[in-house]
């Protein structure tokens, strides 16, 4: 088992204690998280530095409006972890947010930590999207 494989299957279980979690056909592992669409990967960028990468969908099919870019800067201003974008297709657009972050050397606690974290604020950030 690679470092990465062995790092997402701690994530796996880190997060079990809290939401349900499936792993797709490409090893991703997918749940929902305050009503976001999530999906999460670990990644070995070099020996020694493995990265878990992380990304929520806030809100889809939203009418492509200047207050949903406002929302979405407002909330990119109070983001600790991540940075959220609008991918727009015609008229309609989705907000998602992705965070990567090294978690090379993290014990179990503090791994569950910094997920909860960033999980929380992807929570935060749907607030008012969806209106």
């Amino acid at each position: 088992m690679s470092a990465a494989e062995a790092l997402q299957e701690r994530v796996r279980t880190a997060l079990a204690g809290f939401v349900a979690v499936t792993a797709d056909d490409d090893g991703s592992l997918r749940f929902e998280y305050g009503g976001a669409l999530c999906s999460l990967r670990a990644v070995t960028l070099a020996d020694g530095l493995d990265v878990l990468s992380l990304t929520g969908v806030l809100a889809w099919d939203r009418t492509l409006k200047p207050t949903l870019h406002k929302r979405v800067a407002e909330r990119n201003a109070q983001a600790q972890f991540g940075a959220i974008s609008v991918i727009t297709r015609g008229k309609l657009a989705d907000v998602v947010l992705r965070y990567t972050f090294p978690a090379t050397g993290l014990d179990d606690a503090p791994l569950t930590t910094m997920l909860l974290l960033v999980l929380s604020g992807i929570e935060d950030a749907r607030q008012g999207l969806l209106a």
